[in-house]
């Protein structure tokens, strides 16, 4: 891990809105598989349901150096997509391909590098929405793409934080 604090990954979205909430429910799947020990993850890795919080996430932001968002990403061929982009390209993809709360995210990333608290290691996990629309419900294609997403969500953790163990999460921060 670079900087030697735990990494954070932070799930983004609305679950009232269908396939805009994937960020929070693929965090969600996220915290339940690790504390069941069924998720190699680094040890101390926080799990948070960001919701739609915004800016009001920064601080925990400051606080890690290994960063991974997971969100709805108008990107990828098709709904379910999952598409992963790492650093300074976060910011570029969120100016033009992202959810309906896109300037709250492309905003967080923004004033995170500002205040240069926006740590190296990061990446967004991204997954394209099929229906943004009232309902609790994901889609079929959405929902089919949780368990890559959280492949994806793992790979990044090792990518950045070089680690083989299993570890349970820690408690949800935000």
């Amino acid at each position: 891990m670079t900087g030697g604090t735990p990494p954070l990954v932070i799930g983004i979205g609305n679950i009232l809105l269908r396939d805009e909430g994937v960020g929070v429910r693929v965090v969600e799947a996220l915290q339940r598989q690790a504390a069941e020990d069924r998720l190699d993850v680094p040890p101390g890795t926080a799990f948070v349901d960001g919701g739609t919080l915004g800016l009001d996430l920064l601080h925990l932001i400051a606080a890690t150096s290994t960063l991974i968002l997971v969100d709805a990403v108008g990107l990828g061929p098709a709904p379910g997509s999952v598409t992963v982009i790492r650093g300074d390209a976060i910011e570029g993809t969120l100016a033009g391909h992202v959810s309906p709360h896109q300037v709250g995210v492309a905003d967080l990333v923004a004033a995170a590098r500002l205040m240069g608290v926006m740590p190296a290691d990061a990446s967004l996990v991204g997954i394209r929405p099929a229906e943004i629309d009232i309902g609790l419900a994901l889609t079929p294609p959405v929902e089919a793409a949780v368990p890559e997403a959280i492949a994806a969500v793992c790979d990044e953790l090792r990518r950045y934080c070089r680690t083989g163990t299993a570890a349970a999460a820690a408690p949800a921060r935000g």
